[in-house]
């Protein structure tokens, strides 16, 4: 399992369920107010389909999955990607693209070379790095990045397929990114084909990622996640899990964390369970039951208060 802590003081206030907490980690005591610099306490768990006991790959990779967690004066950036495995047929690790586009969405924001409110940008630059590569690099992924601009307490949102996040408040979704698919279990993704291939191989533009923007407030929670878990797991059982969540300590994040991811693990390979990803392929003609088997990544942060 996998768990990544942002990095810098925070503390997080007024969360969850009426309960004001503050992480004794941070400093800086309690309070109110509002008015100063966010942050996000993240933590993140996973599991590789092929590695029933949630080993991790070097390079913050579950299977195929890939995700990032960066911190910049400005912002505090996240991101996830879902490397596309039907490449393994062709002898190419589907990892690659997916943790190599990660990566240097992860380096660009800790070099600053991002603008908060254009996280198409960030991918955008990303992949035209990795179609410049001088190293050859072939496969595609999905990808879902979330910046959280800092001063201006808006959340921006860019999400290119069917990984995804939600903002939870007040144990609700207020807010959420849409699933991008050409059709059933095709959904948008960047690519990067041989020569031979240009053109045949399924491949979007960065500039085709949902992008949104959102004001958030002390004590929101953000799951952001690749297929893995929406397919296995519908809104009303990631809520229950969320209850769980008792204080915006860290500790607390990364155990929610492992037990949403868990759980969707689990649910993955029941056969009669009838998932999110079986009721869309009945509602799409096929006689499907059972949970999908698939690379797991999700990451889970708090909105709270942020002091350097």
């Amino acid at each position: 399992m996998f768990s990544v802590l942002s990095y810098g003081r925070l503390v997080a206030r007024a969360v969850l369920g009426g309960l004001s907490q503050t992480d004794p980690r941070a400093g800086g005591g309690g309070g109110g107010g509002g008015g100063g610099d966010y942050g996000l306490v993240t933590a993140g768990c996973g599991f590789g389909k092929d590695f029933r006991k949630g080993l991790l790959k070097k390079g913050a990779c579950y299977g195929d999955d890939a995700c990032f967690v960066a911190r910049h004066r400005s912002a505090d950036v996240l991101g996830v990607a879902d490397g596309v495995g039907g490449w393994r047929d062709y002898g190419v690790d589907p990892s690659q693209f997916s943790g190599t586009l990660m990566r240097t969405c992860e380096r660009l924001v800790k070099e600053g070379r991002f603008v908060p409110s254009n996280p198409i940008g960030i991918l955008t630059t990303s992949y035209c790095e990795l179609l410049q590569n001088k190293v050859p690099l072939l496969g595609s992924s999905t990808a879902c990045i979330v910046v959280l601009d800092r001063t201006s307490h808006r959340l921006h949102t860019a999400n290119l397929g069917d990984s995804g996040f939600l903002v939870v408040r007040g144990g609700e979704v207020v807010h959420r990114s849409d699933e991008q698919q050409h059709y059933f279990n095709t959904p948008f993704q960047l690519s990067i084909a041989p020569p031979e291939a240009e053109g045949v191989v399924l491949s979007d533009s960065p500039d085709a990622a949902d992008s949104t923007s959102f004001d958030v407030q002390l004590g929101d929670i953000i799951l952001t996640a690749t297929d893995g878990l929406f397919d296995n797991m519908p809104d009303y059982m990631i809520l229950q899990e969320l209850k769980k969540l008792k204080n915006s300590n860290y500790e607390s994040i990364q155990q929610t964390a492992r037990s949403i991811a868990e759980q969707a693990h689990e649910l993955a390979y029941d056969p009669n369970y009838m998932s999110p990803f079986a009721q869309f392929a009945c509602d799409n003609g096929l006689n499907v039951r059972g949970g999908k088997p698939d690379d797991i990544t999700v990451l889970l942060s708090i909105v709270a208060e942020y002091t350097d």
